[in-house]
């Protein structure tokens, strides 16, 4: 599967955050690598200020790097998380 920069690729990242119990937010912040997750109370937050590109490259580490639990996505959901957790994405 292939990351695509465009905005319905963007939403389908936001997807799997409002299917899971993360919450994510857009604020403006001097976030060093773009985005902050805080896992107790689960929330990730990305820099609203980035470009379209930025904010998916970020959305896919955020998910490389949290565990979700998958039956609570549904199944096109599933694939991508499944697909970014298993490092099969590539870029186009």
């Amino acid at each position: 599967m292939q990351i695509k920069y465009t905005r319905p690729f963007l939403t389908r990242l936001e997807d799997i955050f409002a299917e899971s119990e993360y919450m994510l937010r857009y604020e403006k912040g001097s976030f060093k690598s773009g985005f902050c997750v805080l896992k107790e109370t689960k929330v990730a937050v990305v820099n609203k200020y980035f470009p379209l590109e930025g904010k998916i490259n970020c959305l896919v580490e955020i998910l490389k790097a949290i565990d979700l639990s998958v039956e609570s996505l549904r199944k096109e959901s599933q694939e991508l998380y499944l697909a970014i957790k298993n490092q099969t994405l590539t870029t186009a």
